[in-house]
Parts: C-alpha cells; sequence; structure tokens
C-alpha cells in the first residue's frame, strides 16, 4: 500500500499491488476500468487506485464468481452511486439473485434429463454389444 501524499493521507494502490492482492492480471485491472467499474486517478501514465477502487474491483470478481455480468455489476454500482441509502441496489440485486438462482436451477434440471438420456444410450450400446457377442459365440466366429 502506498500512502498519498495530499493532507488526508489517504490510502492508494498500484494496478501491480490490486494485481498481486486479487491474483488477477494488471490487464485484466485496465480491462475493468475500461468498462467503468474502477475509476482510478492519473498521474501522467500511472494509475493511482484508492479504497473504493479496491472495494470495487472486489465486488466485481466476487459478482463474476456468482455468475452476474458486468453490465449487471456496472448497474449495481451506478444504483449505489444514485442512491448512497442503498435501498433501490439491494432490491436490484435481490432481483438479480433470484434470476441467477432460477437459471441455475433449469440448468440442473437440464443436465438431470442429459444425464438420464445418456445413461439409457450407454444400456443400449452395452446390451447390443453384448447380444453381438452372444451371436458370435452362438455362431462359434
Amino acid at each position: 500500500m502506498s500512502q498519498d501524499t495530499m493532507s488526508n493521507k489517504s490510502i492508494t494502490y498500484s494496478i501491480s499491488e490490486l494485481a498481486k492482492e486479487f491474483d488477477i492480471t494488471t490487464r485484466s485491472i485496465r480491462f475493468y476500468e475500461d468498462q467503468g467499474l474502477i475509476t482510478p486517478e492519473r498521474k501522467g501514465q500511472t494509475r493511482i487506485y484508492n479504497r473504493q477502487d479496491r472495494v470495487r474491483l472486489k465486488l466485481t470478481l466476487r459478482g463474476k464468481r456468482l455468475g452476474f455480468s458486468l453490465a449487471e455489476i456496472r448497474k449495481l454500482f451506478d444504483l449505489y452511486d444514485a442512491d448512497k441509502s442503498s435501498i433501490t441496489q439491494l432490491n436490484t440485486m435481490l432481483e438479480l439473485v433470484a434470476e441467477k438462482k432460477a437459471a441455475l436451477e433449469q440448468q440442473m434440471e437440464d443436465i438431470k434429463v442429459v444425464l438420464m438420456e445418456l445413461t439409457s444410450a450407454e444400456t443400449r450400446c452395452r446390451t447390443a454389444l453384448a447380444d453381438i457377442n452372444h451371436k458370435k459365440k452362438a455362431s462359434g466366429s
């Protein structure tokens, strides 16, 4: 962590510090910046990230792990920026969570159906092979 030389002594981070902390590439961090999810200060070519950028990066990575798109994550950030009480953001988050859960439950059902179909196909193949082998033995081949 670097210390900002401004009078408030706020904590700042370099891109390499954040990349190391979150075990991601600096390219990923620049991509999230391009997507408007984090907005570091610039001093020449150097990016300087503050606590809010670090928190947003952490939330972005968590959101991705939960299956949220970057657009959905950005929407949540925008809602928070517009309404610091977080009521709208929390309600939207609940809606998104419900949608993700429903989609995952549907995927689980689809997987169960495919597994049953594969098991059935496997059983038919094994039966057909056994019949072929039995006929070969019976005919003396």
